[in-house]
């Protein structure tokens, strides 16, 4: 059975005359639908050595966007390795395609190798769907896959960038990653996010600190609304503690206070004997 990509190489080759031309480097420009953003420096240089001892043994598949211009449709890696070995054509392949065929061609041709981040990916499914108004069962059918997948790929964006940096940066997977997305208190995700790097923790054990975590946060009322009416009342908070200590010393207990008001706190101190002391009739009979 044909892989999505396969299928779509073949419904190209079909349609196209795959006829290989020697085009300048100079007339290619980049794929704007490119998920990819960062390689491998070292990997690039290995490729370029190879592409100066052997050659480019896979044509680029390139499409024609003016009478001397090309869009590049795969093969960004060996474009930037022959610019690196000194070449100044390629050989190409000129695809008849639409330029939304090239962006989902390019997201595909990536989706296939390990080596694409986890937030590459999800940027370029993110993309996709924006530039062409996809619908994420629309793109799960063009990519597939299942729609909950895209999903929850997508979701991994409402990370802060600066998570997404960290994650990359200590290579952490997507698990990792969707379990952190369960901790909605930034302040508190980005906590977990420092202890699961500098603990190396794996994912079930970032499992299990994301539980802990959540489960450490107070649950507050769902109407906001009225929790923050109450809050503003300082008055209901100082009648309280007022109450409270009336009910002490009608129960006999010798309880002091001390109230003082600063410009941002209102500070209580309240004294309360060790020892209950009886009421003055109780002393005297």
């Amino acid at each position: 059975m044909l892989t999505n990509i396969e299928a779509m190489r073949l419904n190209f080759m079909l349609k196209n005359d795959n006829k290989v031309l020697e085009i300048p480097i100079i007339k290619i420009r980049p794929n704007k639908a490119q998920p990819r953003k960062t390689f491998d420096e070292t990997e690039l240089a290995a490729l370029s050595a190879s592409i100066s001892e052997n050659g480019i043994l896979q044509p680029l598949s390139v499409r024609k966007i003016s009478a001397a211009e090309y869009e590049l449709v795969a093969g960004e890696r060996r474009l930037r390795a022959s610019v690196l070995a000194g070449l100044r054509k390629v050989p190409c392949i000129v695809l008849k395609c639409s330029e939304k065929e090239s962006a989902i061609y390019a997201l595909l041709e990536n989706l296939q190798r390990s080596d694409l981040g986890i937030f590459e990916e999800a940027r370029g499914i993110s993309k996709l769907i924006r530039r062409y108004g996809l619908t994420q069962e629309e793109a799960a059918n063009r990519l597939g896959k299942n729609q909950s997948t895209i999903a929850n790929k997508l979701r991994l964006l409402r990370l802060t960038y600066e998570e997404q940096e960290w994650i990359v940066n200590a290579g952490l997977s997507e698990r990792h990653a969707r379990a952190l997305l369960r901790i909605e208190d930034d302040a508190l995700r980005h906590e977990a996010l420092s202890k699961i790097i500098s603990e190396n923790l794996n994912t079930s054990q970032t499992d299990e600190l994301v539980g802990i975590l959540i489960n450490s946060v107070p649950k507050t009322t769902k109407s906001k609304g009225t929790s923050k009416a109450v809050i503003k009342d300082l008055r209901i908070f100082l009648n309280t503690i007022n109450k409270a200590i009336d009910t002490m010393r009608l129960a006999g207990i010798d309880a002091q206070s001390d109230k003082k008001d600063t410009d941002n706190f209102i500070e209580y101190t309240i004294r309360i004997p060790k020892r209950h002391q009886k009421p003055d009739a109780e002393k005297t009979a």
